[in-house]
């Protein structure tokens, strides 16, 4: 997440839309979608075998819920009987303080949740098919003697929990000048949930157009089971990664992916081969725990849809996977939702595919005093929220709020959140959003807090960045969670930016924001960049060295889900956001871009050529540097969002991936970028695990090693030595002239080119399977024979050494 992709203009919470529902309502919630076919057979179909035994589940024998009774009025002078009480569907017992959350154990269910500050605590079941009506089944009060144990409170409950769901209502004090927010009308999601149920289409408004539907949690039962089929971690050494941020629902929504469940963790699942056709080892998923998608629905009159919170960087609850990112919906009270994500992960890792996620634990979708409270502030606001003195909001991730990261009980529950995505989901790692805001300071914060007792000389105040980040500590010493890719986006909305700085413990990483920034303005020709962009082409070793990290501590990118993609990198100068509605001012203004010569996608035709050009640059930069590249979906077939670089509210095709497109494209682009992953992989000097020195590397200018590192300079070239190459000459030429290249002297060898930028595909990789290669070659004989080799302006190439069979 950059600083910009939560809406400025937008009333995000409160939203009560003034107009008709005509396509889409909650009548098919509970509808039959999957109830015939278990997700076992749908993956048959996508895999042509016969998968697993990954039941989806299916909604059966839901028991209507409590009618309700007779109310009187306190003036009336009538006297009805009272019905005698309903017997409880429950037998109920004191239950156990951990672990939190729901959770199966000796025939019954025991509930915990921490809440320091209620005075009562009432436990809601809700039948499955009640949820949209808001009725509750039954209400298990809590009492506060033998049902709670310190701040937990607790029961123990046996029965019948067929499609049954759960919440809690928490009573207290309304104080928000004192960061109290207690309403006992409001049913809470459990902070612990597995599952969070509300409706089962994407987009799909309220029974009563909300945008805010009731939620509940999914009841656990020791009968769901799972059949991972010996599914390991795959532990690949990070250097050796390839990674691709992908959007689950923008993958293959668009009607060209041709996939059964478009848009869904299934829909994924069918695109795994195309991945890995691509050299991709690792996906980073962007954002799937629960989320609200209508939390910024508004009609949109310069697109005419509705605005959406596509990128879902707004979680509802961390523990679940996004339900409406299933094909399985609400089925099965959100079981299998589950099942489905646990079978994408299983599926990726049978093609050699780690899974990581792109998690947010910054703020929350609960906003600021006035949004909506659904979980962490009926919980127990005060804990879960930095706040100022006065109850305010501090809000470094700028959407609203910002989660008490460094508070004892808030550090816990992430710690518990990630373990459980890794044992529980076998995920590899995480990507942290706005990972800056991990080392602030909570509102508790103060020596004798932390520490037992006061420090001379301790100023520091809530919100402060700490040097030793107590969550950041746990966190890298877990022996659990030490052991998986931990990627940090070094910066948050507060100012505080730390990419090269962030507390890592030897084995964080991070999103190199400056690698970014280097590349863009190297590549586009700006002087004063050669000096810089070499450290970039080595891992960054300005950033990280010193700190005692790798090359691959460094997550090189050119493009992310934030800002142009790689297409309008070279085709616009400036943001057209118009489609957000927000008057073109949302967004990055500083996008170290250069439209080659024309703004927009119709230019010339010597334009469009440059484009493409600029395009294998880039990419080619990012295969041949030191660190781990990471490629945005879409890039590597040339995706356009129309020059939008703030696209969190789109879901349309704007934001999905366009097969269409690639297929177009496949022959030309996409080609160039398969053979340039492949031969990164080939290379054993492309991903070291050290900083490369004068043995293997050396710096070269127009001359062999006399490189130009003047403010004027636009030519990088560096030859480096590979145990299975042999030697690779790898050169940028970013000026607008044209130069001839001296090549290093390699006696009984000579110099062949593999890959060249300027040229039009196929000849811009020329792969042994080419069958015009020799006469390719043989085009650039006579500079070859004299040791040189020219290349066009704005261009890169690679040079293979081969014997020389005339010398």
């Amino acid at each position: 997440m950059e600083l910009l992709h939560c809406p400025s203009a937008i009333p995000v919470h409160n939203c009560t839309p003034k107009f008709t529902k005509t396509s889409k309502n909650c009548a098919n919630l509970f509808g039959k979608r999957l109830n015939s076919v278990n997700l076992g057979s749908i993956l048959g179909k996508i895999l042509d075998k016969n998968a697993g035994r990954c039941s989806a589940g299916v909604v059966v024998n839901a028991r209507s819920g409590d009618g309700g009774g007779l109310e009187t009025g306190a003036d009336t002078a009538v006297v009805v009987e009272k019905p005698p009480a309903k017997p409880s569907l429950f037998e109920v017992f004191d239950g156990y303080p951990l672990p939190f959350g729901a959770t199966s154990r000796d025939g019954g269910v025991n509930f915990a949740v921490a809440s320091g500050s209620a005075t009562s605590a009432t436990l809601c079941l809700i039948r499955l098919s009640d949820l949209p009506e808001k009725r509750v089944t039954e209400q298990i009060f809590l009492s506060p003697i033998t049902n709670r144990t310190g701040d937990v409170w607790h029961v123990f409950l046996k029965g019948d929990f067929q499609d049954m769901l759960y919440g809690y209502r928490f009573d207290g004090k309304f104080s928000p000048q004192e960061g109290h927010y207690f309403d006992s009308s409001q049913i809470l999601v459990d902070p612990y949930a597995k599952a969070v149920v509300s409706r089962g289409d994407y987009g799909a408004l309220g029974l009563e157009d909300e945008c805010w539907p009731p939620m509940a949690c999914m009841v656990p039962s020791l009968t769901d089971k799972f059949d991972w089929e010996g599914d390991l971690p795959l532990k690949f050494p990070q250097r050796d990664l390839v990674i691709y941020e992908m959007h689950v629902r923008g993958f293959t929504r668009h009607d060209s992916s041709g996939t059964e469940f478009p848009g869904t963790y299934l829909g994924v699942i069918e695109k795994l081969d195309y991945l890995k056709e691509l050299g991709i080892n690792c996906i980073e998923l962007m954002p799937c725990h629960e989320f609200n998608e209508l939390e910024y629905y508004s009609h949109n009159s310069i697109l005419g849809d509705y605005k959406m919170n596509f990128w879902g960087y707004s979680t509802v609850n961390f523990f679940s996977p996004m339900t409406r990112y299933s094909s399985a919906g609400a089925l099965n009270c959100g079981l299998g939702a589950i099942d489905e994500f646990k079978c994408l992960v299983k599926e990726a890792h049978k093609r050699g595919i780690e899974v990581i996620m792109d998690v947010v634990f910054n703020h929350s979708a609960e906003g600021n005093e006035n949004g909506p409270t659904f979980s962490f502030r009926g919980v127990d606001n005060s804990v879960f929220y930095m706040l100022a003195p006065k109850g305010e909001f501090y809000n470094y991730s700028g959407c609203g709020n910002t989660l008490n990261c460094n508070h004892p009980l808030v550090r816990q529950f992430i710690l518990d959140c990630l373990r459980y995505w890794v044992t529980e989901m076998h995920v590899d790692g995480f990507r942290f959003d706005l990972a800056s805001i991990l080392t602030r300071s909570s509102s508790l914060w103060d020596a004798a807090n932390v520490y037992g007792k006061s420090v001379e000389g301790d100023t520091l105040t809530t919100g402060s960045p700490l040097s030793s980040p107590p969550l950041i500590d746990m966190i890298s010493n877990d022996p659990i969670l030490r052991g998986v890719k931990l990627i940090a986006e070094a910066w948050d909305c507060g100012g505080l930016y730390q990419v090269g700085k962030f507390p890592h413990w030897g084995i964080w990483s991070e999103w190199n924001g400056k690698y970014r920034d280097t590349v863009r303005q190297f590549i586009k020709g700006t002087d004063g960049f050669a000096g810089a962009f070499a450290e970039c082409l080595c891992g960054s070793p300005n950033l990280y060295q010193e700190g005692g990290r790798k090359p691959w501590n460094s997550i090189n990118f050119v493009c992310a889900h934030d800002g142009f993609t790689l297409a309008d990198l070279v085709t616009y100068n400036n943001k057209h956001n118009t489609a957000n509605g927000e008057d073109n001012k949302d967004g990055e203004n500083h996008n170290n871009s250069w439209n080659c010569g024309q703004e927009g996608e119709f230019a010339t035709i010597s334009v469009k050529k440059l484009r493409k050009r600029q395009m294998r640059n880039f990419f080619l930069c990012l295969m041949v540097s030191q660190g781990v590249p990471m490629i945005y979906m879409g890039d590597e077939y040339g995706h356009t969002k129309g020059g939008n670089n703030n696209t969190y509210c789109h879901d349309n095709y704007i934001n999905y991936f366009r097969w269409d497109k690639k297929e177009e494209s496949s022959s030309d682009f996409f080609r160039f970028c398969c053979l340039v992953t492949k031969f990164r992989h080939e290379c054993e000097s492309l991903g070291l695990n050290n900083f490369p020195t004068a043995e293997r590397l050396q710096w070269h200018g127009h001359a062999p090693g006399l490189p130009d590192w003047s403010e004027t300079s636009r030519f990088v070239a560096f030859t480096l030595t590979d145990s299975v190459k042999g030697e690779l000459y790898v050169a940028f030429n970013a000026s607008h002239l044209p130069v001839t290249i001296a090549l290093p002297e390699r006696p009984g060898y000579r110099w062949e080119p593999l890959v060249d930028a300027a040229k039009p595909a196929p000849f811009d990789f020329l792969s042994n399977d080419l069958p015009e290669r020799e006469t390719a070659i043989q085009q650039y004989a006579h500079f070859l024979d004299s040791n040189l080799y020219p290349m066009l302006s704005y261009s890169s190439v690679i040079l293979l050494l081969s014997s020389d069979d005339s010398a």
